[in-house]
């Protein structure tokens, strides 16, 4: 399928616009048959897109977590502090990987020594339009830990160190239980060797 041949854009209308924004499309696209779809209306939630880190230290190989409440979480009926990578949203004309160093300052206190850009993926492709582009940062963790973030952002960022198996474990039984955070464990689990023998020789 081609995005521009296969996609015929009807209309497309802003139906709200505050902090985020929804967009209404009436649009078409042709089948894995041939043929072409009834005319269908999809709306989009714009968020914009973001950047995720995961915090590293390969000297000894722990891995550096956030939690923070997060309201849509609350709104599931779920626990609402939850487990997470560094993360934060890209404004027009930044660079995502000056993003990922930012929030890495803002959000844990520390300053990566390097970082690895290891892959972007979409977030909810059924409804919305944000991506997220994982990183992994090199970070020393012997002094990390303590509350973090921007006060006038209404962020209580509580900063922890963990070893990886332990990291594993918490996706396993749905202490970590966000996409972005384990998706980036399981990634680091997988090339840990290899990402060791880079930063360290």
């Amino acid at each position: 399928m081609d995005k521009d041949k296969d996609v015929e854009i009807l209309s497309k209308e802003t139906v709200f616009k505050g902090f985020f924004q929804v967009d209404r499309y009436r649009l078409r696209h042709r089948t894995f048959a041939g043929g072409w779809t009834e005319e269908m209306v999809r709306e989009v939630f714009e968020r914009g897109h973001a950047v995720v880190v995961l915090l590293y230290d390969p000297d000894r190989d722990k891995i550096a977590m956030i939690e923070q409440f997060r309201p849509g979480a609350y709104a599931a009926g779920w626990h609402p502090w939850l487990i997470e990578c560094v993360a934060g949203m890209i404004e027009e004309g930044e660079h995502p990987d000056d993003v990922a160093r930012r929030e890495t300052r803002e959000e844990a206190g520390s300053e990566p020594s390097d970082m690895v850009h290891v892959g972007d993926y979409l977030v909810t492709a059924g409804g919305s339009s944000e991506t997220c582009k994982l990183y992994c940062a090199r970070v020393d963790s012997s002094a990390m830990g303590g509350t973090h973030g921007l006060v006038h952002e209404g962020e209580d960022i509580r900063v922890f160190v963990i070893d990886p198996a332990e990291a594993l474990a918490m996706c396993r039984d749905g202490r970590i239980n966000n996409a972005m955070a384990v998706l980036a464990i399981q990634w680091l689990i997988m090339e840990k060797d290899a990402l060791r023998a880079k930063w360290l020789g």
